[in-house]
């Protein structure tokens, strides 16, 4: 574990997120961290499609996804 000091307010703000997002205050600076490096690598690519991605990517490694499978010989919509 390494100690760093933070900015209080940056701290406070941390929290009132941890707390919406039901994460501890650690979990939330090293998820924004995370978010944050994701963006700075892929500067085209929006913060919604980041965290989508980020969460479709815990579903699958939980097993909560179905597969896709195409119905057969079905019409196409007009």
């Amino acid at each position: 574990m390494t100690k760093i000091i933070l900015d209080e307010a940056f701290v406070l703000e941390s929290t009132i997120r941890a707390k919406a997002s039901g994460r501890s205050v650690a979990q939330q600076i090293e998820y924004d961290a995370k978010i944050g490096r994701i963006a700075i690598d892929n500067p085209d690519l929006s913060y919604v499609f980041i965290k989508e991605a980020l969460l479709a990517k815990g579903e699958l490694g939980s097993g909560e996804l179905t597969p896709y499978l195409r119905k057969k010989n079905r019409p196409l919509d007009s």
